[in-house]
């Protein structure tokens, strides 16, 4: 498509384990394993999954704060995995993170005007434009002048969630990925900071990837969503239908979990038998069958692609 402003391309990551005394293991954590993606300018991608699932592994290597062990990440045309750190600073004006605890990514010591110029000041603006820019954009997260000056210390968890979006924004970016943005937040505070993503990015025409684990905060949000198991998708659709008619065994599972607001839904709750299976030696097959209810004997010896099935993509060899 010639909308797409980002391309995965069989991305993966591994990481050696530690060995005794003090040796390499031969043994790897297949966190994120050949995964393939394409984003759409303007849209917001939802990525959710089990913990442990490889989602925010995925997100960090996006931006390469984690280097890939195999792929390809194209943005603007350019594949991330290949450039040096001096070119990913300027390609970082337009590719921007925001993490999950809003305080542990705020320097405590900093005043807030100073937190959000910093990027500012690391890519050669003026002192009075780093200001004037500054103060403007905590003006568009809702809070006012006053905060310039005052610590992280002095405000609540949902203000400080709004000076690091501030901060993200401050380059003007056009991809912004969100680890868990929400997720330690107040539930009331919740729908005031999703709000603001929503606001800004139909202000800015951004582009979002959405990493959470709460399924209601990412249909919320959302325009499609990628289903994550064992470093894998497992499931991609548009977030209305996925959510009115999940395919793979494991989305089925996962939404089920959801609490529902309508009384009149009768549908059972599935639970899974089992655990995660290790991901230093993952089940031959499909990563799914040691806990899926459908499984077959294909299941057990051959891993399934992920191929576009009734106007989405599903990972399975039976999908509903």
């Amino acid at each position: 498509m010639s909308n797409e402003i980002l391309q995965i391309k069989k991305l993966s990551k591994n990481y050696r384990l530690s060995g005794s005394f003090g040796r390499a293991s031969k043994d790897f954590v297949h966190a994120v394993e050949d995964i393939s993606l394409e984003i759409i300018e303007g849209e917001t991608l939802g990525i959710v999954g089990e913990s442990g699932c490889g989602k925010s592994t995925l997100g960090r290597m996006i931006v390469r704060l984690e280097e890939p062990t195999n792929g390809s990440i194209i943005f603007e045309g350019r594949d991330l995995a290949k450039e040096s750190n001096r070119a990913l600073r300027s390609i970082r004006k337009r590719l921007q993170m925001i993490f999950q605890d809003p305080y542990a990514s705020l320097n405590p010591r900093r005043q807030i005007g100073k937190i959000v110029e910093e990027p500012l000041r690391i890519h050669g603006f003026k002192k009075a434009e780093r200001r004037a820019i500054a103060l403007d954009l905590l003006n568009k997260v809702g809070l006012d002048e006053n905060s310039y000056e005052k610590y992280p210390h002095e405000f609540s968890g949902g203000q400080r969630q709004r000076v690091v979006i501030a901060r993200a924004l401050a380059l003007k970016p056009r991809l912004v990925v969100a680890d868990e943005p929400v997720s330690a937040l107040d539930v009331s505070i919740q729908a005031q900071v999703l709000n603001l993503f929503k606001d800004i990015q139909k202000e800015l025409g951004l582009t979002y990837i959405f990493i959470a684990h709460d399924l209601g905060v990412v249909r919320h949000v959302s325009d499609r969503i990628a289903v994550m198991y064992l470093g894998k998708i497992v499931e991609l659709a548009s977030a209305d239908d996925l959510y009115a008619h999940p395919s793979h065994p494991y989305t089925q599972a996962l939404l089920s979990a959801n609490p529902r607001m309508d009384t009149n839904d009768k549908s059972e709750r599935i639970i899974l038998k089992g655990d995660i299976p290790n991901p230093i030696n993952r089940p031959a097959g499909c990563a799914f069958n040691p806990r899926c209810p459908k499984v077959q004997d294909i299941c057990r010896t051959q891993s399934p692609e992920l191929i576009q099935v009734a106007g989405r993509k599903v990972s399975c060899h039976f999908p509903d």
